[in-house]
């Protein structure tokens, strides 16, 4: 179909492929869990830009430049670390402020809960946020090359149709996937608008995850 060889077999790995944890689903489902489900979107929607122009660098063989130059390699690598620990940073902040504020927003919960989370959101700015965890990410563009060449025939004629194939069923199901997260995640919120310590440890620790994907990005 379209060049596209051994679909089930793809289709298999593509899910396990989406459902291992990584810096863009938890971030999403952090700013649902935060802001509600069209916050979540807007990062959401972040993550299908930014996978989208992985996937288009990838079909043009930005991958195998990458990979012909290590210091090309390691400067997207260090940047992408950089941003994920300037993330974990903020994020962490942002629990040690809820400490600190637990106490006055419990006297005033409904007077400025609403104007502070509408700031808030607009501040943290979720599509771009989201839209650079994915463009930092150069393993991305390595794995798509390397995982997308196995289903293409070399013998078609357009393989880049063959790659647009692969590539939207994989941001097909990324929405599905992100979408459950979503309102997965606005039922959490619920619980921490009512509960300041929970959403305080629950974002300390998503900054934790953050500091071992910087971790792990910038030794591998």
């Amino acid at each position: 179909m379209l060049g596209v060889i051994d679909l089930p077999t793809y289709l298999v790995g593509l899910i396990l492929i989406i459902l291992l944890p990584g810096p863009n689903s938890l971030y999403v489902l952090s700013v649902a869990a935060r802001r509600g489900v069209r916050t979540g979107y807007k990062a959401a929607a972040g993550v299908f830009t930014g996978d989208a122009v992985l996937m288009a660098l990838a079909a043009a063989g930005a991958g195998a430049l990458l990979q012909a130059s290590p210091v090309a390699f390691g400067i997207v690598k260090l940047f992408g670390a950089g941003y994920l620990t300037w993330l974990a940073v903020g994020m962490m902040r942002g629990a040690w402020a809820m400490w600190r504020g637990r106490a006055e927003q419990a006297q005033a919960p409904d007077r400025a809960q609403a104007p502070a989370e509408a700031e808030g959101g607009e501040a943290e700015r979720p599509y771009r946020r989201a839209l650079l965890i994915s463009l930092f990410n150069p393993k991305a563009i390595l794995f798509l090359v390397s995982f997308f060449v196995q289903f293409v025939n070399p013998s078609y004629a357009y393989p880049a149709l063959s790659f647009l194939v692969l590539g939207a069923l994989l941001q097909l199901g990324s929405f599905l996937y992100l979408t459950l997260l979503i309102f997965g995640g606005t039922r959490l919120s619920a619980a921490f608008r009512r509960r300041k310590r929970l959403s305080a440890g629950a974002t300390s620790a998503a900054g934790v995850l953050f500091l071992g994907f910087a971790a792990k990005l910038a030794v591998s």
